[in-house]
């Protein structure tokens, strides 16, 4: 290699080096800004009490309750159908005019504004299955909107499993749909658990689809099933900070609102992450 390729080089690697070093940086600077003003608020009150004096005082626990409650009923709806559809596209459908369609479809789905899907929410769910503004509808709205996520997740997940692995499946007599469940699947998985990952991050802390499926300003008790009104972490920070409050008064819940819901997503893909790598070592003792 000559001086000038050498020097291209080490240009090019000191630039991206620059451009990640960027990166961490502002995702420091943006953490430290948050744990700096708000874990002054963050008490076992603030964490377990119900929210008082116009959300200026008490705690947010029915929010903390509701944003599980979101997460979990819209992982259930969204990653078993996101997955059995990546496998579809990837292991069942020919290359095709109708292949490309529907992947096309699928990304132009995951364009879609979260706002758009919180309109079709309150559309379909609210009004037309009369589900009205309640925990099922606002989880089965975010499942809708990282469907996509999951799907593309899976399906590029089951592209990198090597074809010989089928091959060799099929040769021992294995149909295909054993093949997939036994050989294909346990291999891709660790790869597919990316999608929920990423899922569980965007729907821990959308707005707009839950603002018209079911969150409301406040509530004084815990919903007692799937078809109640729900309180949630984004929507309570969001209304702390823009409307019907006292600013001065509620930024410092606004800000702890904020540290306990980076730190509910941080515990949930770390605990993801922890079964990506237990699956990812069972394939590899296999």
């Amino acid at each position: 290699m000559n001086t000038k390729k050498k020097i291209n080089q080490a240009i090019a690697f000191n630039i991206f080096r620059l451009i990640s070093l960027s990166v961490v940086a502002i995702l420091v600077l943006i953490l430290g800004f948050i744990v700096y003003h708000g874990f002054s608020a963050i008490s076992w009150e603030f964490l377990t009490a119900m929210p008082d004096e116009g959300m200026t005082r008490g705690g947010i626990y029915p929010a903390i309750i509701g944003t599980l409650c979101l997460i979990a009923g819209s992982m259930v709806f969204a990653f078993p159908i996101g997955v059995l559809s990546g496998i579809y596209v990837n292991e069942y459908l020919k290359e095709s005019w109708w292949k490309r369609f529907l992947r096309s479809m699928t990304d132009n789905l995951g364009g879609i504004p979260s706002i758009v899907f919180g309109l079709f929410g309150m559309a379909l769910f609210v009004n037309t299955l009369g589900f009205g503004d309640s925990i099922i509808a606002g989880s089965l709205t975010l499942g809708l909107m990282v469907l996509p996520v999951i799907i593309r997740t899976t399906e590029e997940a089951l592209k990198a499993v090597d074809n010989s692995f089928r091959l060799g499946s099929y040769a021992l007599g294995a149909t295909k749909l054993q093949t997939i469940a036994k050989v294909v699947l346990p291999i891709a998985f660790p790869n597919i658990i990316t999608g929920l990952i990423l899922s569980i991050s965007r729907v821990s802390g959308e707005t707009a689809p839950i603002l018209f499926t079911g969150a409301t300003y406040f509530l004084g008790q815990l919903p007692k099933g799937i078809f109640d009104q729900f309180m949630a972490l984004p929507y309570h920070l969001y209304v702390l900070t823009t409307s019907g409050t006292n600013v001065e008064e509620s930024r410092p819940m606004a800000y702890g609102t904020a540290l306990v819901l980076i730190m509910i997503v941080l515990v949930v893909n770390l605990l993801a992450n922890a079964l990506r790598k237990y699956f990812g070592k069972q394939v590899k003792m296999k």
